[in-house]
């Protein structure tokens, strides 16, 4: 190869080969500076097993094949009895005078908890206050001058950005394993205030409450997760982040409790069969199914059908959204919501009330309703219609205080295309697109006005809930 070929394919070779900056990072100086700010949490809690309830025997290991039998099937002649049960986690410290953030499922049901630092003294903590709707701890120990962590911001972190978790997993303290963000904003299930952060850091039992670190040594999360079909670490970890953290042990230091934002509604996903219907241009915003009649936002004028796009400013990317901006506000704060109403978006103001702590939000299917007993005294015969596969009827006076609705028809028959929408024989239609149905001959109308392959949006009743689902019309 010629002296001028080669000078041509330097510039190319220097950009394949990467350069020592480009290689994998050091982690040791993250681990000397915050690596003592970093504890192990361990707990005991009282339990007592009751006479006659399996035991197992005394002289049996755990390991040994017939200590699961005994322990199952063989009755403990011995009466009750007490022992105890240590539990391990992690946490790290947040202020110099000993107070401590770790997961609520660290501590949850502890008579007494152990703080271990990493210079083997040992401290008993008291708990200044937990929430268990986000996981979060917040405990204290009688110490000072102890070395701190530093806040990092998790909405700077990029996928793909490198990340180390520091735990005790399985009780080998000071554990230190790396890896990258895999994604953020995860919703998990049963989880609706936390935009987890995802990663494949190796977490296990025992890491819980335990830090994530960025390369500039912030705390950006706290491990508390992972999905795994075995009980061990299989790729896919979560960390709540440290802002939401942050927030929670603020509350919790200052008035001992957790005030959260409601604003009555229930929504759903607009998916993409519901799009064409409300006529946005893509996915996007919660879609309001329901509203809580006297609720904050039935008297900012919310109304079932209208699509919140954004909630004080701050957009409603999707349904998960609206629940962690919501219950983030302050009770009492005035905010502005802007909702997609008649292929219109339109602002309404809207007073955020307190989240009880009953409240939550529903979850799951639910069940198709019964229907209502006769009247006691004779009906006239209901009204019927079949349209693209729905066969209606009006709901008698019982059915409809049964089902608590004042209006729609009730599916009697269900075949087709609505079938395969999810429609289900006892649901109750209330709405076509945001158009209210009030009887047969309305519905029957309605239906035979929208144009063969459009997709429409059927308000339904279920059970307690009313949801949006897409019909395709053939």
């Amino acid at each position: 190869m010629s002296l001028r070929a080669l000078l041509v394919l330097v510039p190319f070779l220097s950009l394949a080969m990467p350069s020592a900056a480009q290689g994998l990072p050091d982690f040791t100086d993250i681990v000397e500076k915050q690596g003592p700010a970093v504890v192990n949490i361990s707990t005991t809690a009282p339990a007592r097993g009751a006479g006659g309830v399996p035991q197992a025997p005394p002289n049996l290991r755990e390991d040994d094949p017939f200590y699961e039998f005994f322990r199952r099937f063989i009755p403990n002649p011995g009466g009750p009895r007490e022992f105890q049960s240590n539990s391990l986690g992690s946490g790290f410290i947040i202020s110099a005078d000993g107070h401590i953030l770790t997961n609520a499922h660290v501590i949850e049901g502890a008579e007494e908890i152990t703080v271990k630092l990493t210079d083997k003294r040992e401290f008993k903590a008291k708990v200044i206050g937990t929430d268990r709707r986000t996981d979060i701890a917040l405990i204290k120990i009688d110490a000072s001058s102890l070395p701190v962590v530093k806040f990092g911001d998790p909405g700077r972190l990029k996928v793909g950005e490198w990340v180390l978790a520091i735990g005790s997993p399985f009780g080998f303290e000071n554990t230190v394993t790396a890896g990258i963000v895999s994604g953020k904003g995860r919703s998990l299930p049963q989880e609706t205030l936390v935009p987890f952060i995802q990663t494949d850091v190796a977490v296990n039992p025992g890491n819980s409450g335990g830090p994530l670190f960025n390369l500039r040594g912030e705390v950006v999360g706290i491990n508390s997760q992972i999905y795994s079909r075995t009980g061990g670490f299989m790729g896919l970890s979560f960390a709540i982040p440290i802002d939401v953290a942050n927030e929670i042990a603020q509350q919790l230091r200052t008035v001992g409790r957790v005030s959260r934002g409601r604003i009555g509604v229930v929504i759903q996903p607009v998916t993409k069969e519901l799009v064409e219907s409300f006529g946005l241009q893509k996915p996007m915003g919660a879609l309001v199914s329901s509203v809580e009649k006297g609720g904050p936002a039935e008297k900012a004028g919310v109304e079932a059908g209208d699509i919140i796009l954004r909630f004080d400013g701050k957009p409603v990317a999707s349904n998960e959204d609206l629940p962690r901006l919501v219950g983030a506000t302050r009770p009492g704060t005035k905010a502005t919501l802007q909702v997609w109403r008649n292929k219109a978006a339109r602002e309404l103001q809207v007073v955020v009330a307190e989240q009880s702590e009953e409240t939550r939000t529903a979850q799951g299917g639910p069940q198709a309703p019964r229907r209502g007993k006769p009247d006691a005294t004779p009906t006239p015969p209901a009204q019927t219609a079949s349209r693209h596969g729905l066969t209606v009827s009006e709901p008698t006076a019982a059915q409809r205080e049964q089902l608590k609705v004042t209006s729609g028809v009730l599916v009697d028959d269900v075949q087709g295309a609505a079938a395969r929408a999810g429609i289900r024989r006892g649901d109750v239609i209330l709405a076509i697109n945001s158009q209210d149905v009030k009887a047969v001959e309305q519905f029957s109308q309605l239906m035979g006005q929208i144009e063969k392959g459009r997709t429409i949006a059927l308000l339904v009743r279920r059970g307690g809930n009313s949801l949006y689902i897409p019909l395709k019309i053939e």
